[in-house]
């Protein structure tokens, strides 16, 4: 098996109404974690790297690490950059041999926008690899990602149809009401589904990625607080409201912020009950596992992806 691009899996996703996870990843138990899941599910999957990850881990180390996991599980994974900010950066982590990267330009004008989208699709697909943009944006806070609540903007769906013609992107991130972080709502969760079905309409062979889908399961959250945390009021995408968005062209599912929860919900919860203990893989042991059960939930009950490998 091997590394892949994301076509074969948007296309199988968008004819039946299910959503690949993308998982984004830091260091090794996380990765192992992730992937077995994936392998006992025989799920299809995309593992991400972040700004914030490239800077912790460096991205030699979590591209072999990811190809580890591919010589241990037999998966075939898609390697994607999650929110790349410039040309240079896209084209290191093609290089590289990632198969997916995305160009993050909606903090620029629409107009520019096209422009840099169009410029990293040229290189991008010269070598084979997908490329996801954006269009809107999103509120919250993720790594480098840092957009206050009132400068968010949704998608607008004629300007993602004139989008996706002029750039050839081959999947399109949009905004309707998901966040960054652990804070994704203040009152009753709203996503505005009535926009993501006319985006769906007037781009439908185009895959929909939702960013900030975590759905900060509260029992992390009450975990995280029972041992030490701090995190009152926590509130992410319910689950229903994901299951919906598969059915209207979302093919991509991004989750990181349950990722992190889970596993420092563990690694708490084990430092307090045991501690005499130094070892680190006595707590990273159990924080992995606590990965692989949340996201083989996340296959089964969410994203309807189990068995869709």
């Amino acid at each position: 098996m091997s590394l892949v691009t994301t076509k074969d899996m948007f296309q199988k996703s968008l004819k039946n109404d299910y959503a690949v996870g993308a998982f984004n990843v830091n260091n090794m138990e996380i990765i192992q974690g992730i992937v077995e899941a994936a392998q006992e599910e025989n799920a299809p999957l995309i593992l991400q790297v972040s700004a914030g990850a490239r800077k912790y881990a460096k991205p030699a180390y979590l591209t072999k690490l990811v190809e580890a996991a591919i010589l241990d599980t037999g998966l075939d994974i898609a390697l994607h950059l999650d929110h790349g900010e410039d040309f240079d950066i896209c084209k290191k982590c093609v290089d590289d041999g990632f198969t997916s990267v995305m160009i993050d330009g909606s903090k620029h004008p629409f107009e520019e926008n096209i422009r840099l989208t169009k410029e990293v699709v040229e290189y991008a697909h010269s070598k084979g690899v997908s490329v996801e943009a954006e269009l809107g944006k999103l509120a919250g806070i993720e790594d480098n990602v840092n957009v206050d609540a009132r400068n968010a903007t949704f998608t607008d769906p004629e300007e993602a149809a004139e989008f996706v013609e002029k750039t050839g992107v081959d999947s399109l991130a949009v905004a309707i009401g998901t966040s960054h972080g652990a804070y994704k709502f203040k009152g009753e969760p709203y996503l505005d589904f009535e926009r993501l079905q006319e985006i769906n309409k007037l781009i439908p062979d185009t895959p929909l990625v939702l960013h900030g889908a975590s759905t900060v399961l509260p029992e992390f959250v009450a975990k995280c607080n029972e041992y030490g945390g701090d995190i009152p009021g926590a509130q992410g995408v319910p689950e229903d409201m994901i299951k919906t968005a598969a059915k209207y062209g979302v093919c991509k599912v991004n989750i990181d912020t349950d990722l992190r929860l889970a596993m420092t919900a563990e690694i708490r919860k084990y430092l307090a009950e045991h501690p005499e203990d130094f070892d680190p893989r006595k707590y990273l042991g159990p924080a992995r596992d606590a990965i692989k059960g949340m996201v083989q939930h996340k296959i089964k009950n969410v994203l309807n992806a189990s068995g869709k490998r």
